[in-house]
């Protein structure tokens, strides 16, 4: 990690902050902010206090993978570099000379580094084994106002199978419980999750590991998409062309990285679960407090002088935004094999990357975006994405929001859109069950537009639609040069929104789609109305279609809606901490910037 942290620093993209600043609330608010500029930097705190303003042992980091820039260094290659070797890998071609046989004979020697090495010595991060477990004595970070407790948010959790067959590391948020206790928050579809199982089934308790620091590529490992029991410690082998190190911990069998900085070893009760949560996560909303399983730690060590490393989620951007993009590029070509006729796909990080998904592909046919769309509701983690957008081979870059957004608006009609239901992500809550609900695929490959509406002004439209109803409070139509103008709505619910479409549908001539947003929202920012929207939408339930017309409630859900679950509350920072960062010249006081992405929601 010190090696990065001076990489960084070298390429002015480390920022010292050497106030003291507390692990509750400040450094988490700070670097939320931090990541959000243009030209964000990762952030060594050199002196984290706790809440009582006691000095920790060890420096905190944070935004490390905040910017383009940074990823690239600590990856050592562009995502789409590493991309073009694993397409390598997986269409060889015959060599047919002697130079190309070299560069054949110098791969296959390369994948000798993607098998993790087992050191039988005790590793770096076990140069200090803490006499006393106290989980407290860490600078876990307390992000959010909302969160139920301290989460450690970059945690490479280790586990293994009960054979031992197959290994893991994935990253879920570690809720503190006590000072020896950490609570795991495993999704239902990851290893961790299937490992767990096992142990349960069998009556036996769990070995778990986590590692904290290290060289930064185990981190974006721990999150990588890779198939079931595919080790994803492999991918970094690939990656930087060296074995990676591994040690075994002291009091399980877990094998974690010889360089992390802090490991926290023990194991799972497979009986015992407790109440996790809440806490604002990637999502920009809080998940609820529901039951996970329990680790019992039995073991703290550290390097000699260790770096905690930590993350901050909430609403975009954020350090996901990096990550997320590497993920995207890297995968392309592991995605294709699903999907051969895939030429791009595009996850913008506002649309929470699950949340929204642009793909162009070869259109050799009818409904054949419908079959990509049914590809990709199929493949491991892409199951979970809710909404798709599929253009042919004929449309402007996906990166191109604005023009894409004009091309796709030209083209579709209700003819173009495939409502289904599916699983989605655990964190999801617009969906009405925990983990399924519905689906969006649009096909914007063939153009099925009708005719265009006979505009009216923002303010004519507005009077039309009080008339109707003066809930009604404001309204904005965006791409009116498109034969599908998008029409904003703020409005106060009180009554179900489809009633209140189908009342609108008098003035159908003036329209095509209507986009619903509660009171609070902002029609004038369309980055983060991306985000209400994808997160706030169950395309069963929340998406009207009456002839030409499209309405879609993107408000909160509640009883009136059927909604059964409770709706969660927005990622906001806490005015009183911003303030008090500004008061310590730390942070500018910019409102347009805090309008901008929402700061207070």
């Amino acid at each position: 990690m010190k090696d990065y942290i001076k990489i960084l620093q070298e390429n002015n993209l480390l920022k010292v902050i050497d106030t003291p600043c507390s692990t509750e609330l400040e450094i988490a608010h700070l670097s939320y902010l931090e990541v959000k500029k243009p030209d964000s930097k990762a952030l060594l705190f050199t002196n984290p206090v706790d809440k009582n303003g006691k000095k920790y042992e060890m420096p905190v980091l944070t935004n490390l993978f905040g910017s383009q820039r940074a990823l690239e260094l600590i990856m050592g290659a562009k995502p789409d570099e590493i991309a073009a070797r694993i397409e390598k890998l997986l269409k060889p071609k015959k060599p047919e000379n002697f130079s190309q046989k070299l560069e054949f004979l110098s791969q296959l020697i390369r994948l000798k580094s993607v098998l993790p090495k087992r050191l039988k010595s005790r590793g770096e991060c076990q140069q200090v084994v803490k006499s006393k477990i106290n989980l407290y004595e860490l600078p876990i970070l307390r992000t959010w106002e909302g969160d139920a407790a301290p989460f450690i948010t970059m945690g490479q959790v280790y586990t293994k199978s009960l054979d031992g067959k197959a290994h893991n590391v994935g990253m879920y948020r570690l809720q503190v419980h006590g000072s020896d206790e950490l609570g795991m928050h495993w999704q239902i579809h990851k290893d961790g999750a299937y490992f767990f199982h096992e142990y349960a089934k069998a009556g036996k308790q769990m070995p778990v590991s986590v590692a904290i620091g290290g060289d930064p590529l185990y981190i974006w490992c721990a999150q990588a998409p890779l198939p079931k029991d595919v080790f994803e410690l492999l991918l970094y082998g690939f990656i930087r062309e060296k074995n990676a190190r591994l040690v075994k911990s002291i009091t399980n069998d877990i094998y974690i990285p010889n360089d992390a900085d802090v490991v926290i070893e023990g194991f799972v009760d497979t009986t015992q679960a407790l109440i996790e949560g809440p806490f604002g996560d990637h999502t920009g909303f809080y998940t609820p407090a529901e039951p996970f399983a329990v680790m019992k730690v039995s073991k703290i060590t550290q390097k000699k002088n260790p770096i905690f490393y930590a993350t901050v989620v909430g609403k975009p951007p954020l350090e996901d935004k990096y990550f997320g993009g590497a993920t995207e590029r890297i995968f392309l070509p592991l995605l294709k094999t699903s999907v051969p006729d895939l030429i791009d796909y595009k996850m913008p990080e506002n649309g929470v990357f699950h949340n929204l998904i642009l793909a162009k592909f070869a259109a050799a046919y009818p409904a054949h975006a419908q079959q990509i769309a049914h590809a990709f509701w199929g493949v491991g983690q892409m199951s979970f994405v809710k909404h798709a957008i599929f253009v042919g081979s004929d449309a402007p870059a996906l990166d191109d929001y604005s023009a894409f957004c004009e091309y796709v608006l030209s083209r579709i009609s209700p003819a173009s859109l495939l409502i289904t239901s599916g699983v989605c992500d655990q964190l999801d809550h617009a969906s009405p069950n925990a983990c399924f609900g519905g689906k969006l695929g649009v096909d914007a490959s063939v153009d099925k537009s009708t005719p265009a509406p006979t505009l009216l002004s923002d303010d004519e439209l507005l009077i039309k639609f009080q008339k109707i109803s003066p809930e009604i409070l404001a309204l904005r139509q965006i791409f009116t040069q498109t034969k599908n103008p998008i029409t904003m709505i703020k409005t106060l619910k009180t009554a179900p929104l489809k009633e209140l479409f189908k009342r609108l549908l008098a003035f159908k001539e003036h329209f095509k789609i209507l986009v619903f947003m509660d009171s609070d929202a902002r029609l004038e920012n369309d980055y983060m109305n991306v985000w209400r929207v994808t997160n706030n939408i169950d395309a069963q339930r929340d998406i009207f279609i009456n002839g030409e017309q499209i309405g879609i409630d993107a408000t909160a859900k509640n009883a009136l809606d059927g909604y059964e679950r409770q709706w969660p509350q927005m990622t906001n920072c806490t005015r009183s901490v911003i303030d008090g960062l500004i008061k310590k010249g730390l942070l500018d006081s910019n409102n347009e910037f805090f309008e901008k992405f929402e700061i207070f929601g």
